[in-house]
């Protein structure tokens, strides 16, 4: 108890101006690394050889920029990176509801079992060779399908959903039936709407890892007009190192001095992240929102 009292005291000498200084420290801190990027696909080669870039990019150009979107090809890929996250993310979170609306209910027959049955999924899973097999004798090599089948559903999110589903008032949901609303009235017009806050922050979850999905587009998808965004970018930093190596003394080794791999690096880094940076702050009154319901509840 003495130890929070003087925690509390030493907190509340050290005063509020001083706490958001080391809160703001961090964060640029934390900020850095992206900021060091989008500076860098700004600038040079050389001067990024050299070393010169820290806060602001040096000897200004978008040539690392015009490089990747110069065949039209990011577009496309970008297009089919936006429907894989959109169509990926809806399933999801259709399916985890569906799952952890019944599962939060104990009246449910049979609960513990099947809480039991899905727990072992996310103690033993597949491998990487039974899942391609299993894709591929389904026929779904080179679509779409093959990403988002193998992972309608995440386990863990599940779990998430169902305990705060839990956490809801269960009076609510009693007064609902008492005036003759059945599973999926209750469900549609009283659960989902008391649940944004967690539907937000786990949309968000899921369509950032559909937005990086890379390794089961490689696997599946070998059609190069359905590639994401990710896979296009990686070949193309590919492409740019492939064309270094290939690439002699002369007007060509000249030509190449503006799109060395590190500019094309941070040029993609930038292109990747931006969208989710985007969409972040839309959603973050969300989870303010839920940690205030988890506060208020009972």
């Amino acid at each position: 108890m003495n130890t929070y009292k003087a925690g509390d005291s030493f907190f509340a000498r050290l005063g509020k101006g001083t706490i958001y200084a080391v809160l703001a420290i961090c964060a640029l801190i934390a900020l850095y690394p992206l900021w060091y990027e989008i500076a860098a696909s700004f600038s040079s080669s050389r001067a990024i050889t050299a070393g010169e870039v820290a806060l602001w990019p040096v000897d200004f150009n978008t040539e690392a920029y015009k490089r990747l979107f110069l065949d039209g090809q990011l577009i496309v890929a970008l297009r089919n990176t936006v429907l894989v996250t959109l169509v990926g993310t809806a399933l999801n979170m259709i399916l985890t509801v569906l799952a952890a609306y019944p599962l939060s209910r104990r009246r449910l027959m049979g609960r513990k079992a099947l809480l039991m049955f899905i727990t072992f999924t996310m103690l033993f899973i597949s491998g990487v060779i039974p899942n391609f097999i299993l894709v591929k004798s389904l026929g779904l090599m080179n679509s779409y399908w093959a990403l988002w089948l193998p992972s309608l559903i995440s386990t863990y999110n599940m779990f998430v959903m169902k305990t705060f589903m839990e956490g809801l008032p269960e009076e609510v949901e009693e007064s609902a039936a008492i005036d003759g609303a059945g599973d999926w009235r209750v469900l549609a017009q009283i659960m989902i709407p008391l649940c944004k806050p967690i539907i937000a922050a786990l949309s968000l979850f899921y369509a950032v890892g559909w937005w990086n999905s890379y390794f089961n587009v490689l696997l599946y998808v070998t059609k190069s007009t359905m590639h994401t965004l990710t896979l296009k970018l990686y070949q193309m930093i590919l492409q740019v190192d492939q064309s270094l190596l290939d690439s002699g003394s002369g007007s060509e080794g000249v030509a190449q001095v503006v799109l060395t791999p590190e500019g094309i690096k941070a040029a993609a880094i930038v292109i990747a992240v931006t969208p989710i940076l985007i969409v972040y702050p839309f959603l973050q009154k969300h989870f303010v929102k839920g940690v205030l319901i988890g506060s208020v509840k009972g």
